[in-house]
């Protein structure tokens, strides 16, 4: 598709974005990609940063980035992430650590939309963190 876009706004009838994510994204795309959760685990399945969330979002944004090699694609072309969270104790260090992260992903501050929810648990209790995304191609 020649016409491939993404773009992202923040109209003014909304309050501005309280992190790092813009409202609204607008896609011309043929192809969604839908990643599964991700979580801090290596490839062979062992756990990065027992106890640790800013270890846990660092591995967790490098498996999204696997993930999306696999599908030839790339952060530019997230539109949308869904994050959950282990307790709002959590949330300071999970936003310092994934504020650094996206803004070396997005240098022109072109963020996708992005959720934060914070739950009680995980699949397993030593995870801190889940991160999915969808993305989409030309």
């Amino acid at each position: 598709m020649d016409n491939y876009s993404r773009i992202t706004n923040n109209p003014p009838t909304l309050s501005k974005p309280l992190g790092l994510y813009s409202q609204v994204c607008t896609v011309n795309s043929s192809n969604l990609i839908f990643l599964a959760g991700q979580v801090a685990v290596d490839e062979h399945g062992d756990l990065v940063g027992n106890n640790d969330i800013s270890a846990q979002v660092t591995q967790i944004y490098k498996n999204i980035g696997d993930a999306l090699d696999s599908a030839n694609a790339k952060f530019e072309n997230i539109v949308q992430f869904t994050t959950y969270i282990v307790g709002p104790d959590n949330i300071p260090a999970f936003l310092e650590k994934r504020n650094s992260i996206v803004n070396n992903i997005y240098p022109l501050g072109d963020f996708p939309p992005s959720t934060l929810l914070v739950v009680a648990g995980l699949a397993d209790p030593r995870y801190l963190a889940e991160v999915t995304a969808i993305a989409a191609l030309p």
